[in-house]
């Protein structure tokens, strides 16, 4: 491992000058993104129904082409699952990504060409490694091993040639040889299904190795971390690997983890926030200290952004890279080199910086509260949590919120089900701390909140540790990038979540 990292490393570094490329010439590269999708599905089963012969530019796509979710989508992944081709793309379509999300009971299955693997996700990756050596020139990162925490789903089969799982048991299956020799735990351990008895194969595992980078949504990597902890007897995990210095997460905003983190993982370790999905990898952080993550441009993926008041319009408008502002709420709505054409995956973003572009997920079409006219999103609550818990000295593992509605005695409230690290020792000092850092990040829940003529002080519940693991894994969601869905608008989850506690 150490002969072959100095030239791993020089190569890595090399690829900037492809990177900065794109990052130059912003629209020119997505320009050319564009035409090279049309015509690989020109003479698809959807090419030939939405006339891409007569395609040339993006006024012309957003005619010819309908927005469209997954339920417009699932025909045709449903044809090519039965084994057809040439229906969204022009090559065979052999592995489909089963969608982790908890926002639905039905899994969705995302299309897995070569390309989407090699162009997008692969590539993706790669060029992550790359900014992060480029920033950071005496890095050793690869001097050691790359720890990934991915799903708990085996691969599944539905025929001699056609595989689903979800999104990091894809990957992992099908990376090249040599991708093994830099990461850990074995394959056989990382494809393992039952998340609990993995935790435990890769704390053991891995403890001996020298790792030098991890890479897993936060809260799984949070229940890994401690369990090595508590195996090694070490204060934290820069005395387990001494050399490690990266943390790679997505999935969830960051926000609510941080300080769990910098504690756990101790000094001199640098954060990179990733957004990589199903559907293809989209952005990541490419400086310490930028707010936002770096769109990937050049990674087969075509970009509208849709401003989120468009939703739900029968022929909703959407915006180029060259159109967009800072600071406003949009839906993306991708074209990939997977076969999704003008696809909502139902993330909301905004723009940091314009040139280079860099976004941040703020949060959900469909993951808000907004009973009352309050317009919570969930970065509004991350926020408000986290100065919350610096202000008072707690620590939040997970969270779950939705609107408790109006009765004959009593106006609507958000009722909240937290898990803590740290516990307050005055919860109702906790909902009125919780409640004044809300009405500063949003000034409508301000409005509502008003005298109490809409909203009254939240409705706090401090659940048993585990609580939401138990409920995930009663759902048959637990680990990998599954994730407790943070604000509803409607009671079900939370519902949920307290049955389960009563039960228990």
């Amino acid at each position: 491992m150490k002969f072959i990292s100095p030239t791993v490393s020089k190569l890595a570094r090399l690829r900037y000058k492809n990177i900065k490329e794109w990052m130059d010439h912003p629209l020119e590269t997505q320009r050319n993104v564009m035409q090279e999708l049309i015509a690989h599905g020109q003479y698809t089963s959807f090419g030939m129904q939405y006339d891409f012969n007569n395609i040339f530019n993006l006024a012309d796509f957003r005619k010819h082409v309908p927005v469209q979710e997954y339920t417009e989508l699932k025909p045709y992944v449903d044809r090519l699952m039965n084994g057809e081709n040439n229906v969204l793309w022009n090559t065979p379509v052999t592995w489909f990504a089963k969608s982790s999300g908890t926002t639905s009971d039905k899994s969705k299955f995302i299309p897995i060409t070569e390309e989407s693997l090699a162009d997008c996700h692969y590539k993706a990756a790669k060029d992550v490694i790359t900014l992060f050596l480029y920033e950071n020139p005496n890095s050793q990162l690869l001097s050691g091993k790359g720890l990934v925490i991915g799903g708990s789903h085996q691969i599944s089969q539905l025929n001699e040639e056609i595989f689903y799982g979800d999104l990091s048991a894809v990957l992992l299956q099908n990376s090249p040889f040599y991708a093994q020799w830099m990461k850990t735990p074995q394959l056989s351990i990382a494809l393992m299904d039952e998340w609990e008895s993995k935790i435990e194969a890769i704390a053991q595992t891995t403890i001996n190795e020298e790792v030098t980078s991890i890479s897993g949504v936060p809260t799984w990597t949070l229940v890994l971390l401690k369990r090595i902890l508590e195996i090694t007897g070490k204060k934290n995990i820069k005395e387990v690997w001494p050399n490690f210095e990266l943390y790679m997460h997505g999935g969830v905003s960051f926000t609510p983890y941080r300080e769990q983190f910098k504690k756990i993982l101790g000094e001199n370790v640098c954060y990179r926030d990733m957004y990589n999905a199903s559907e293809g990898f989209f952005a990541a952080q490419d400086q310490a200290d930028a707010e936002g993550m770096l769109l990937m441009l050049d990674h087969g993926i075509y970009y509208e952004f849709m401003p989120v008041e468009e939703y739900g319009k029968d022929q909703p408008a959407t915006l180029s890279l060259a159109e967009v502002e800072l600071n406003k709420k949009y839906a993306i709505v991708i074209s990939t080199n997977g076969g999704l054409w003008r696809y909502i995956p139902g993330d909301t973003v905004e723009f940091t910086t314009l040139y280079p572009f860099r976004i941040k997920v703020v949060g959900r079409l469909k993951h808000f509260i907004n009973a009352f006219g309050e317009e919570l999103i969930v970065e509004n609550a991350d926020t408000a949590i986290f100065n919350t818990s610096k202000e008072l000295d707690i620590s939040v593992t997970e969270y779950t919120a939705a609107p408790v509605y109006f009765s004959e005695n009593e106006n609507g409230a958000h009722e909240w089900l937290f898990e803590f690290e740290k516990e307050p020792e005055d919860m109702q000092l906790f909902a009125e701390t919780l409640d004044r850092e809300l009405k500063k990040t949003n000034s409508d829940y301000e409005a509502k909140r008003h005298r109490d003529i809409a909203l009254r002080l939240p409705v706090i519940h401090a659940l048993p540790r585990g609580s939401f693991q138990r409920w995930l894994k009663e759902k048959g969601k637990l680990g990998g990038q599954h994730k407790v869905p943070r604000l509803s608008n409607d009671r079900q989850y939370l519902e949920e979540v307290l049955a389960t506690i009563n039960h228990e």
